[in-house]
């Protein structure tokens, strides 16, 4: 089954790159209510690279869908970061590789010289923390929407 969305040329697969602090906001509100299992994240040490492959709601189209009727909708996405000099984490078992994560917020705290921090915050009062020598976060989706599990779109009690 076709999708008409990204043969017209009218949507496109999301992709941005984040390389000042203005952009985390942005990318951090993107990966509300996505998850992943820590099996799907991989720091390359020697690449200096962190990358996540995560199932994201799709917070860009849901305004859409609810004024058309259409289901809400879901999709595998990237998130990588580059220049990553270590990586530390607090509140994940590192030994239960299909353990499920779910990004709450992408915070940067600067250092010196451009460098400094980006976590991720996750639900449980989990986190993940890149120490970078600058920002270059990237967010892209890599499959086609898929229809959401559930009916509504996620929310969050006040």
């Amino acid at each position: 089954m076709s999708d008409a969305r990204f043969e017209d040329g009218a949507e496109k697969p999301l992709r941005l790159l984040g390389q000042t602090p203005e952009d985390i906001p942005v990318i951090s509100a993107l990966l509300q209510d996505a998850v992943f299992p820590a099996s799907e994240m991989v720091w390359q040490a020697s690449k200096r690279r962190f990358a996540i492959l995560l199932n994201r709601f799709r917070w860009e189209d849901a305004p859409k869908a609810q004024k058309r009727g259409r289901a809400f909708e879901r999709v595998q996405s990237v998130l990588a970061v580059e220049d990553v000099l270590k990586v530390s984490s607090m509140g994940i078992d590192r030994a239960d590789k299909e353990q499920i994560l779910s990004p709450l917020a992408l915070e940067w705290q600067a250092g010196d010289d451009g460098a400094g921090i980006l976590t991720l915050v996750l639900a449980g009062d989990g986190a993940i923390s890149l120490h970078a020598e600058a920002i270059e976060v990237s967010l892209r989706d890599v499959t086609r929407p898929y229809v959401a599990a559930a009916k509504d779109a996620p929310h969050h009690p006040e």
